[in-house]
């Protein structure tokens, strides 16, 4: 590890002290409870539903103010939604990816960003991509993907307390329709509220609530910018995580749209497990309390990168 990249993190150590809002199980919790409800019903693209859970995310981004682009918190698109086979195509939907920033506050790093995603919808009542027999039962998610969004909304939190650490800028985004083909992540890259050009690295959070007796956390990418193999150990250590680092394996979530644009990515994960994709995808199998160690994993990360002038470039690991 070179000497740069220890003052940062003993840097990093030191601004954790003077942090002024905790991720805590309550508030992750509370987030899960809400994606999770009855009334959201699996959360699928379009419909009442998908608006509701929509304006809980906006309110929650103006409540930790965080700024919006010109455009605002949503970012418009339409969804086609997948089909058993030979079953006739459904009308597209209307749906949203909802977005906001925080600036950093280097003159020049202030123009580079890390984007922060995870995404918000789910299976509805099930569909082709369902793995479970039962017919118009609720899918709800809560792993897949309510313990991303709800890390999404907590880490916001935190980093938004430290804001005046930012050197480089900070970019949240819940996606839309991810469950229907990246969707969300493929129409931002191909529609991007900054140059593609200035975001640095892309940290997905996809399934990241049940964190197992080994402590284990998945990953993809590290291999994808510089020194991040040995970076994301290091920071996993003092945290007792056991970090099971890939260079690349990068595929199967949204940071896949932002890769084949050729930005660093980390795809994070806590592994997958029987109820993928079922009914039976529900809070009470949540290790709530190890998703607390999950979102600080990846705030330390971010503040590592954002809040120092950690030299980032893609590294292409096809």
């Amino acid at each position: 590890m070179n000497r740069i990249v220890v003052f940062s993190l003993l840097s990093l150590m030191c601004l954790s002290l003077f942090s002024q809002a905790e991720i805590t199980e309550k508030e992750l919790k509370n987030h899960i409870l809400f994606l999770t409800s009855e009334k959201n019903a699996g959360r699928y693209p379009g419909g009442k539903e998908n608006k509701r859970v929509v304006r809980y995310l906006k309110k929650e981004f103006k409540k930790l103010k965080i700024q919006s682009f010109e455009t605002g918190y949503k970012q418009h698109f339409e969804a086609t939604l997948r089909v058993e086979k030979n079953i006739e195509e459904k009308p597209m939907v209307k749906t949203c990816n909802v977005v906001g920033f925080i600036e950093g506050n280097d003159a020049f790093l202030k123009n580079e960003y890390i984007v922060l995603g995870a995404h918000y919808d789910h299976l509805g009542f099930g569909g082709p991509s369902s793995k479970s027999d039962k017919k118009n039962a609720i899918h709800y998610g809560a792993d897949d993907n309510a313990s991303g969004t709800a890390a999404l909304l907590e880490i916001a939190e935190k980093i938004a307390s430290e804001k005046q650490a930012l050197k480089r800028s900070v970019i949240f985004i819940a996606f839309g329709a991810e469950e229907q083909g990246l969707l969300g992540s493929q129409f931002f890259v191909e529609n991007p509220l900054v140059p593609l050009a200035q975001i640095k690295l892309m940290i997905n959070m996809d399934m990241v609530g049940r964190l197992n007796a080994k402590n284990h956390v998945y990953m993809g990418g590290a291999g994808t910018f510089p020194n991040g193999m040995e970076l994301m150990k290091v920071l996993a250590e003092p945290l007792g995580i056991n970090p099971i680092v890939h260079a690349g394996s990068v595929g199967g979530s949204d940071h896949v749209s932002f890769y084949k644009k050729g930005i660093s990515v980390l795809g994070m994960h806590t592994g997958g497990h029987p109820q993928y994709h079922t009914p039976e995808d529900t809070i009470d199998l949540l290790n709530i309390e190890g998703e607390t160690l999950v979102c600080e994993y990846i705030f330390r990360t971010i503040m590592e990168i954002a809040s120092t002038d950690y030299k980032m470039k893609f590294i292409n690991q096809d």
